[in-house]
């Protein structure tokens, strides 16, 4: 008899093995950006939109982003952002003779000239032209670098560092479309371009200004002599348009080393020519017989700084209108000086410098039309400001070119508040992000990044929370606790509304909004029951529903009312601008609609439900239309039924959906577009859906499609939000539909910029809200909190996050958290500053040196003016810090509490003391309780060539309050101490390239061990378990394990690529996560067969063949994820940023942004997302030229990892590209648009 089952057994083969370990080994991820940069690197001020306002366009390195501040409230807003997945070296507006719009001129890395137009009715860019020219990549001599516009819009000069510079004409054609032509060459060999500005010279023959240096001569010359002699030459360039070719047609050298030229208006507007702003000077210069005008930059007065340091412009603005034109240029030390010319007869005569104001240090400012000035700072918040004076009228000094001085002489000016600019808005910006943990410190359930951002006097730490900041423009307390809140306009064609009512549980308060908002007794409304809602029906006619009835109440016409009938009432309502719905007890359905004369008529056929009605709902009336088509009812049985409201079958069921609980409240909305406004382009799309949003008992949030058609249910998506019952209200957000829900916190569900968001509100709980509009506040909410009630405006929509600053002093380094307290210990530590004892001595020396200079007579006046002097104190967050000179440095030790930003202990170092490393561990052998704090610092560090004079290691006992230091000992170390890791209750310490094991002694920490193996600096230690990994600056990380027998620290592997890493954390005991400064993550993991029980070989007498690669450890780790970010990453960190869900590697970047890696959970998602990057590659190529794939593999070669990015802009394709990319994948548009929605809130927000 033959046995029911047959097995067949098999032995695997090694190669078979191996090949199911390397598939177990795989790890597949998907990089999503939480927040993108923040820092601005180009702006640009033009009108894209075609409109006569101005907008600003700005580059945050691979985003390109449109601003538009709004002249009456003075706001900016974000029109529009993209990732062009390539990095922005130049930016400018170009606009041809006659025309009304500007075009978009972009130098990228992609080796290609790219012309954008902005399409304000689709709200995107458009690509008109693309001309390749070069190599892709950030190259020497591969045009991009700099961009120079000709004024007219007739020819633009595109310019690489070295060598290459080209011409392109612009024109139009017969239809009025931008033309562009094969480049004109302009190329000079050995030749390095240090600045490139256009020459207005009205409409004669094109012209453009170049800084350059020759370097020939140096480069042949050994001895450097000719490199010392070699001096910097402006040239200029001319386009001849007859021949179409391109001349050098003036070059002279120039007496100071420049670091930019300012472009003169020309033509009619003025003399034309450049502005060169060189080293403690600024000339004018133009062809023909204009003789140069040179004029001194003028330094502050009684400056701390070291006076033999030479000061510069570093960024300008100009503003020019018909009759007159001025610069605003700004100096290193951020004061802004308003620059004129005196001209006669089209020759300057004079250059005249006045102090305007200070303001941080400036990337770019922009002056607008409107009276703005646009500042993107260097590090830190950019700021729109008013320029509510000119300084024309002031008493503050003017300085001329004209004034006689002896060379090397300059004016003085004292620096002072703002007088003539007046801030009106803040924009927030992380950059730059030093260190980021993501820990939930302030016991939120929700957890926390704590961010250590900026340089110098403008440091911070900043607390991000995931959510959206809310403006409290009012609160007022209330006689008891109301149960909701409406608001109401007296009649459809008013713009504000004019009541808010306030419902009791037996009394209905009516209030007035004006400039006030005052309590009202004559409106009509009911006074003396609960209202259930209230709304405007039709023109005029304000109806107020009640458990006992509807009253309509009309301004100035009395009062109607219909009564429940017999012992019913009305126990829930749906209202909307033409019809009324009402439940009565027992599940009876009543349908009011309002006909053309203003009559509210009921339907005479009332519906009865098979259940108690819990929720109704009722969409907005289209524009157009005469009702709304659909009714929601959630009824008692779990269930949602769409009922229609057509007249040939009203009341009559057309769809139904079960759901996993009792909803608590309905809203239909339209979100997708916002067709009624064209001039809001920022939430313009293509497509606009109706949803039904439900609310459960159970705190989840459901979003569904609602066919507009038939009334089908499809698509449903939930999203769990709070422990308390879901409550939904429609309002209103950048003139489109949204629907805040509140459950144990509030959320807003709205549509920004092609993307569906559902963000918390940061602010505390909320019972009832409607929206609100006034005056003051266009689009605000009224809300209730107890007893309480709260006019509150949302203003940063898209922002993922809303921050909490806590400013610092200097440039903070690194931070840990203590795990008991939760406080915060950091380092600060500052090049080329003074201390503030050192500020204090220098202050006095100069006072006194005042003193002593004064003759007899003066002695009086000298001493006013040194006590007036040692007053001063302008915030060195605004006016800079004082520059010591390289080689001085300042640091302190901070503890702070990071829930209320209180500094609980501050220990400030020594001059010349820079404080690089810091760890909190305890020591074996001492009290379970006791922690000890170990900074590294250095003395007298010098940066180039790296060298100190010594180094320490401060070893501080912490006392049992928590923030108190105790000093116990100094140990001297011979180089600077760059990383420290607690080890198994001992201290490692990377000093230079020597990895030590230190113990804690009695007068100093005690040396174990030691090695000397790692390569040039160590930048990061950490250890798990046994295993430690360490960074080297240059080398990758090196993965040694600790052998206590023989007391060594052995390498038993290493990496296969050279990088220069920035941050690592490690992931588990195989596998290490590293970031380098190129903008590459790369996660190295150790494979199975890996030994880490070597031995060192002291004595040479290994094996050639067991020595490993290159002299490096003979096991290697295996390089499983490569990923370009574009962007300088400075922390990693595997962590949970949502309660419950899972882990994934969130990182931060120099530049202020935040993003995470997730891992694919089955391998379905990642062939879906793979194929879906497939043809988001083909189907939507990057904006500036650069090809995708190839920027994701800058360096390295992009391994196992999709581009969430580039994937989520499928929601931003057209209709008919998105279409065909799902039908490809076998799914319907909205199916991919739902997984993509999915990851994204399954791992963040």
């Amino acid at each position: 008899m033959r046995p029911p089952y047959q097995f067949r057994c098999r032995c695997l083969d090694a190669e078979e093995v191996r090949q199911d370990v390397k598939q177990l080994c795989k790890m597949y991820l998907y990089n999503l950006t939480l927040q993108r940069a923040t820092a601005i690197t180009h702006a640009v001020l033009g009108n894209f939109s075609g409109s006569k306002m101005q907008e600003i366009l700005i580059s945050r390195g691979k985003v390109l982003e449109l601003l538009r501040p709004d002249p009456n409230t003075g706001k900016v807003h974000t029109l529009l952002s993209v990732e062009v997945f390539g990095i922005i070296r130049s930016l400018m507006a170009s606009r041809l003779t006659g025309a009304t719009k500007d075009y978009i001129i972009v130098g990228s890395d992609s080796g290609r000239i790219v012309i954008l137009e902005y399409i304000p009715s689709k709200n995107h860019f458009e690509k008109i032209h693309q001309e390749t020219f070069g190599k892709s990549g950030c190259r020497r001599i591969v045009p991009g670098q700099y961009l120079a516009i000709e004024p007219k819009g007739r020819a633009v000069m595109i310019g690489a560092i070295e060598k290459q510079k080209l011409v392109y004409i612009l024109n139009r054609d017969s239809e009025a479309r931008l033309t562009i032509s094969s480049p004109l060459e302009a190329h000079k060999s050995n030749t390095l371009v240090y600045h490139m500005v256009e020459v207005d010279e009205g409409f004669h023959n094109p012209m453009f200004a170049c800084l350059e240096i020759d370097y020939e001569e140096a480069d042949s010359d050994p001895t450097g002599e000719a490199a010392q002699k070699t001096q910097q030459t402006l040239t200029f360039y001319e386009l001849e348009l007859g021949l179409n070719h391109v001349l050098r047609k003036y070059s002279e050298p120039l007496e100071e080393h420049a670091n930019f030229l300012i472009s003169v208006p020309g033509g009619k507007e003025g003399p034309s020519g450049v502005l060169i702003c060189s080293e403690n000077y600024l000339t004018y210069k133009n062809l023909g017989d204009q003789h140069d005008i040179r004029c001194p930059i003028p330094r502050r007065r009684n400056d701390l700084d070291d006076p033999e340091r030479g000061m510069i412009f570093v960024c300008s603005a100009t503003h020019k209108t018909k009759s007159m034109f001025f610069f605003l240029a700004q100096t290193e030390q951020g004061d802004i000086f308003k620059i004129t010319l005196e001209t006669d007869e089209d020759m300057v005569t004079e250059i005249k410098l006045k102090y305007f104001d200070t303001v941080p240090v400036a990337t770019a400012m922009c002056v607008m039309k409107t009276g703005f000035l646009f500042v993107a700072t260097e590090f830190g918040n950019h700021y729109l400001y008013q320029i509510a004076h000119l300084g024309d009228d002031d008493d503050e000094p003017e300085f001329s070119s004209a004034m006689p001085l002896e060379e090397g002489d300059t004016f003085f000016f004292a620096p002072r508040p703002l007088r003539n600019l007046v801030l009106v808005d803040e924009m927030e910006s992380l950059c730059p992000i030093i260190s980021c943990q993501v820990a939930d410190l302030a016991q939120e359930e929700t957890p926390q990044l704590y961010m250590l951002c900026g340089r110098g006097p403008r440091s911070s730490l900043r607390v991000l929370r995931h959510g959206l900041e809310v403006s409290e423009m009012a609160v007022s307390e209330l006689p008891a606790n109301p149960n909701a809140v409406w608001t109401v306009k007296r009649r459809s064609d008013e713009k504000y509304d004019a009541y808010i009512i306030v419902s009791f549980l037996s009394a209905t308060l009516v209030l007035s909004i004006g400039e006030t908002v005052e309590e009202v007794t004559d409106s009509g409304f009911l006074g003396t029951t609960l209202t259930l809602s209230t709304s405007l029906l039709g023109d005029d006619i304000i109806v107020q529903v009640y458990p006992g009835g509807i009253r309509q109440i009309r301004h100035g016409k009395g009062v109607k009312e219909w009564k429940a009938p017999g012992m019913k009432h009305i126990v829930k309502c749906a209202v909307n601008e033409r019809q009324v719905v009402i439940a009565l007890t027992g599940g009876e359905l009543v349908y009011f609609e309002m006909d053309p004369s203003g009559q509210l008529n009921e339907y005479e056929i009332h519906q009865q439900m098979s259940s108690d009605v819990v929720c109704l709902a009722l969409a907005s009336v289209p524009p157009g239309e005469q009702r709304s088509w659909f009714l929601a009812v959630g009824l008692a049985d779990k269930t949602v039924r769409i009922i229609s409201l057509n007249p040939k079958d009203c009341l009559a069921l057309r769809s139904t959906q079960a759901l996993p609980d009792c909803a608590e409240s309905l809203c239909i909305v339209e979100m997708g577009c916002t067709d009624r406004n064209a001039e809001d382009a920022a939430a313009a799309s293509t497509t606009a859906s109706l949803y039904l949003n439900i609310g459960l008992q159970n705190g989840t949030l459901l979003r569904t499609v609602l066919d507009p058609n038939s009334g089908e249910l499809s698509d449903t998506r939930p999203r769990y939000l709070g422990s308390r019952p879901v409550k939904l209200f429609r309002i209103r957000m950048q003139d489109s539909e949204a629907v805040l829900a509140m459950s144990s916190r509030s959320w807003l569900s709205y549509y920004y910029q092609t993307r569906f968001y559902l963000t918390p509100l940061s602010y505390e709980c909320l019972e009832y809200a409607s929206g609100f509009s006034s005056e003051q506040c266009p689009e605000g909410i009224v809300a209730i909190s107890t007893n309480t009630l709260r006019i509150l405006a949302l203003e940063k929509l898209g922002a993922v996050f809303n921050q909490v600053s806590y400013p610092l002093e200097y440039t903070p380094k690194k931070f840990v958290v203590h795990p008991r307290t939760s406080n915060l210990y950091l380092i600060e530590t500052e090049h080329n500053a003074y201390t503030e004892d050192t500020k204090k001595q220098r202050r006095e020396q100069m006072a006194k040196e005042m003193r002593e200079a004064a003759g007899a007579d003066e002695q009086e006046l000298a001493k006013e003016m040194a006590d007036a002097f040692m007053k001063e104190n302008l915030p060195e967050n605004t006016f800079s810090a004082p520059k010591a000179g390289h080689g001085m440095w300042a640091s302190t030790i901070r503890i702070m509490d990071p829930r209320v930003g209180t500094t609980m202990k501050l220990i400030p170092l020594e001059q010349n003391e820079a404080a690089f490393s810091l760890a909190l561990l305890k020591f074996h052998g001492q009290p379970d309780h006791q922690w000890f704090l170990v900074v590294g610092i250095a003395r007298d560090l010098q940066l180039n060539p790296r060298q100190c004079s010594s180094g320490f290691l401060l070893t501080y006992k912490v006392d049992g309050s928590e923030d108190m230091l105790e000093l116990m000992h100094r140990t001297p170390v011979d180089e600077v101490p760059t990383a420290l890791c607690s080890y198994n209750g001992r201290l490692l310490a990377g000093v230079g390239r020597l990895l030590r094991l230190y113990d804690l002694g009695k007068k100093k920490l005690l040396r174990k061990c030691e090695n000397k193996h790692i390569p040039n600096m160590i930048c990061n230690v950490q250890a798990m378990g046994q295993r430690i990994y360490v960074s080297d600056v240059q080398e990758s990380v090196y993965m040694i394990r600790y052998k206590r027998q023989e007391n060594q620290l052995i390498i038993f592997a290493d990496d296969t690529h050279p990088r220069w890493l920035s941050c690592t954390t490690v992931l588990d005991y195989d596998t290490v996560a590293t970031a380098d400064k190129f903008g590459n993550i790369a996660i190295l993991r150790l494979p199975p067969n890996v030994n880490d029980d070597v031995d060192e070989d002291p004595t040479g007498n290994k094996a050639l063949w067991d020595r490993g690669l290159l002299n490096g450890a003979s096991q290697k780790a295996d390089n499983i994820i490569n990923f370009h970010v574009g962007e300088m990453v400075m922390s990693l960190q595997k962590a949970t940023l949502i309660p419950g869900s899972s882990e994934s590697l969130v990182y931060s970047t120099l530049s202020g942004g935040v993003g995470v890696l997730v891992p694919f959970t089955s391998h379905e998602d990642h062939d879906f997302f793979q194929n879906l990057e497939m043809h988001m590659r083909t189907e939507n190529p990057p904006l500036c030229g650069r090809d995708h794939l190839s920027f994701r593999s800058y360096y390295y070669p992009v391994k196992n990892v999709i581009d969430g990015d580039l994937c989520e802009q499928f929601n931003s394709l057209d209709p008919v590209k998105q279409k065909n990319i799902a039908s490809e994948l076998d799914r319907t548009p909205a199916e991919v648009s739902k997984k993509l929605e999915d990851i994204r809130t399954r791992y963040a927000f």
